[in-house]
């Protein structure tokens, strides 16, 4: 949505709204599930976030004014901004949204989406967003104890003080959000909390928290795990400690999301700081209690308000990212890649993300501020360095809806190129789709090695559109399309590759046929956006 102009009618409506006549609204965003696929509805329609994640510190006036063009640059079309408690109560019981009302003014002008990002009680399991007269009151606020009876860094989240401090702010934030956004819905979701758990400790070991934890196991998270009742020794055994923690803090972000749903229920989901996908670790190695892949299902049961949990995932390597991926990627979880590196590798993710009929991308660092997270990110940020995430967005932007549809209504697939280059099979149903990569656009061998393809960047997305008909895309990387052997006693065929695009109503417009020796060996995508509509038939 951009800026509606303003014109003489904007009288005429200001006196009916006076007049109790409601003005037209939007509807509200909202997460829907038909067995296993999902979609974000923006404006009552499907909707692929291709997002962009600011800085931590961009969230201000005057870095914000060096986000824009960034975002503009990559062709985002939803931007995540953090909002730290600290900003809005400085004082309790006191709210500044000034900057809220900045932001949410400054997306419309720049014609994006916002989600914000609640920086509470927890922002990379800590409390560095936290107001002073909270972090200075360790009485009234009190930490997290480690076995050793020491204090942590983290608060507790058996804190009751902490609790409902935390969620009067939010609660706040969400009923200043409905009276400003209510009928443009600039705002599509939130994200209460950051990356929640503790490092070096699995739980909370103070007396309140030991208490709870030689005490039975909750009715609700018993029935999610199909589970008969005991202490949370007796029913989890060594994962126990963790479970717990996951109980404990994400009951406490339920509470809090739960809470500001009841003023504006926009959806809402929870960041993971992620612990290996394949390989086992110990929790005190990682952001224990956190909504990790292996606590999906305590979290689920703590926090209902809660739609979904998505990973961060700052692992370059394919096989690792693939794999956290499959975590996340389940029938009862949209996958949507909250945070993700803004480095070279990491684009190429978007295909296999999208795919998996995932809901949405965004990398981290999205600005031009000057900061770069390296080595997590890019060295430098800037619009050589985003390049490569320009390019990415550039092939899915202008038909996202139709992608987001399909996605929900019928079949996807996507491939991101490995680090090893090797090929990949997608199964079509009657058809395959063989990708590969470092290949010329006429002819069956390899390019030899070039400095622009040093590191894998390529991939392919493809949608079912009607039976038989499918529309693809991809960079740097082939497609062949294979007819399965026929079972049938049928034939089939490729009909036709036709190049176009899809108008504002989502209808397909052609362009030009591919054929001769732009199809004698696949379909070839270059570092050019092209979309092909692939028509094949059976006789």
């Amino acid at each position: 949505m951009g800026v509606k102009a303003w014109t003489a009618a904007a009288v005429v409506i200001g006196q009916l709204a006076l007049a109790g006549v409601a003005l037209a609204q939007e509807p509200i965003p909202r997460i829907v599930r038909d067995g296993d696929r999902h979609a974000l509805l923006v404006d009552g329609a499907p909707f692929t976030i291709l997002g962009a994640q600011v800085n931590n510190s961009s969230n201000y006036p005057t870095p914000l004014a060096e986000v824009w063009p960034a975002v503009r640059f990559v062709g985002a079309n939803t931007v995540q901004v953090p909002l730290g408690w600290e900003q809005i109560e400085p004082v309790e019981g006191q709210f500044d949204f000034s900057f809220v009302d900045h932001l949410v003014a400054e997306a419309r002008k720049n014609d994006v989406r916002l989600v914000l990002l609640w920086f509470g009680t927890w922002k990379n399991t800590a409390p560095k967003y936290a107001p002073a007269w909270v972090r200075l009151d360790p009485e009234r606020f009190p930490l997290l104890q480690k076995s050793d009876g020491t204090d942590s860094y983290a608060l507790s989240p058996h804190a009751q003080a902490t609790l409902e401090a935390d969620k009067r702010a939010f609660v706040a934030l969400m009923r200043h959000l409905r009276q400003i956004d209510e009928r443009e819905r600039t705002v599509i979701m939130v994200q209460p909390e950051n990356e929640t758990g503790t490092y070096g400790s699995v739980r909370d070991f103070g007396p309140e928290a030991q208490a709870l934890f030689n005490g039975p196991v909750p009715a609700a998270l018993l029935q999610r795990m199909g589970k008969q009742p005991g202490t949370w020794s007796e029913v989890f055994g060594k994962d126990a400690d963790e479970f717990f923690h996951a109980w404990a803090i994400g009951s406490f972000v339920g509470e809090v999301a739960a809470a500001g749903k009841a003023e504006y229920p926009l959806p809402m989901y929870v960041n993971a700081a992620l612990r290996d996908p394949v390989n086992h670790q110990d929790p005190n190695t990682y952001a224990s209690g956190g909504p990790t892949w292996n606590v999906v299902e305590v979290w689920q049961a703590a926090a209902p308000a809660i739609d979904f949990l998505s990973p961060d995932i700052y692992e370059r390597a394919s096989v690792k990212y693939e794999a956290h991926l499959d975590r996340y990627d389940r029938a009862d979880n949209p996958l949507f890649v909250a945070e993700t590196g803004n480095d070279v590798q990491y684009p190429r993710y978007l295909f296999s993300t999208l795919g998996r009929g995932g809901i949405g991308f965004s990398p981290f660092g999205i600005d031009f501020t000057g900061y770069s997270n390296f080595p997590l990110g890019a060295r430098v940020v800037n619009e050589q360095s985003l390049t490569p995430m320009r390019d990415v967005y550039r092939l899915i932007a202008p038909w996202q809806r139709v992608w987001a549809k399909a996605a929900y209504e019928r079949q996807v697939w996507g491939a991101s190129e490995p680090d090893d280059r090797s090929s990949q099979t997608l199964d079509l149903g009657e058809w395959t789709a063989v990708v590969s990569y470092l290949r010329g656009q006429f002819g069956p061998d390899l390019l030899p090695e070039t400095p622009d393809l040093e590191k894998p960047s390529g991939g392919v997305v493809i949608a079912e559109i009607a039976p038989g008909e499918y529309i693809a895309t991809g960079l740097r990387a082939r497609i062949d399309f294979n007819a399965k052997p026929s079972t049938d006693g049928k034939r089939r065929t490729v009909l036709r590759y036709e190049q176009g695009h899809f108008d504002a109503d989502g209808q397909w417009v052609f362009e030009s046929v591919w054929n001769g020796d732009q199809t004698d060996y696949g379909v070839n995508f270059t570092d050019r956006p092209r979309l092909l509509r692939v028509v094949t038939a059976t006789y």
